[in-house]
């Protein structure tokens, strides 16, 4: 499985011939500012919630790459309203698709689309597929529901916010991970704005002294997991 990084919490997973974007917002973010879209590819987008830089780019590059949108319904029919078709409206629980298995989880956050509307409720996503389970928490602050995670799968990655102030910091992704019983975390929503800058080496430190890894790719790179 491959992991391209587009900034915030905007990344890509490939496997076995299926590319997953996630949370897409890039064009509005000055530090992503070398992704050329337009050679963006997907076969599915998924959206954790309505929050612009969850979903500023979810309309262009919806219609630019056909992908299936995999969003809450709320979030679902503003996609619709906005001229998507090949959108697939999910809640809390799983399914399976033709890559797999994926389940919508619990996320304590809020969501509101970029016009005001109701987003309804944030989530996260664990994905099956390729071999490989990868858990993306979305933007979530810690919570006790995550210990669930390690008696339902035994997870390869997870995809943690770190920057804090909206989300969980370094320190609550350490328990977050202890609590899913996963080793390897990937960092995302950190350094965007000045309320989520990070000390990215002292991060990783932390991660380290804990027995765990924090990989933090750079905006653009794609690394194997």
């Amino acid at each position: 499985m491959k992991y391209t990084y587009y900034g915030q919490s905007c990344f890509l997973l490939e496997a076995d011939g299926k590319k997953f974007l996630f949370d897409p917002f890039i064009t509005h973010n000055p530090l992503a500012s070398a992704i050329d879209t337009t050679k963006i590819e997907a076969d599915y987008i998924l959206v954790s919630h309505g929050h612009g830089d969850h979903v500023a780019d979810l309309v262009l590059l919806g219609k630019q790459t056909g992908a299936v949108v995999i969003a809450m319904p709320e979030v679902a029919a503003w996609a619709e309203q906005q001229g998507l078709t090949n959108i697939h409206p999910m809640n809390y629980g799983s399914a399976t698709f033709n890559f797999g298995k994926l389940r919508m989880v619990w996320a304590t956050h809020s969501s509101s689309m970029p016009d005001g509307s109701y987003g309804g409720n944030p989530a996260g996503f664990v994905l099956e597929t390729g071999g490989k389970t990868v858990y993306f928490a979305g933007d979530t602050s810690l919570n006790y529901d995550m210990k669930i995670l390690a008696d339902l799968y035994n997870l390869d990655y997870a995809i943690l916010p770190i920057g804090g102030n909206y989300t969980m910091d370094a320190d609550d992704a350490i328990i977050a991970a202890k609590y899913i019983n996963c080793s390897r975390v990937i960092g995302v929503h950190y350094n965007t704005f000045p309320a989520i800058a990070i000390d990215t080496a002292e991060a990783v430190a932390k991660f380290e002294r804990e027995g765990k890894v924090l990989l933090l790719p750079e905006i653009g790179e794609t690394i194997t997991i």
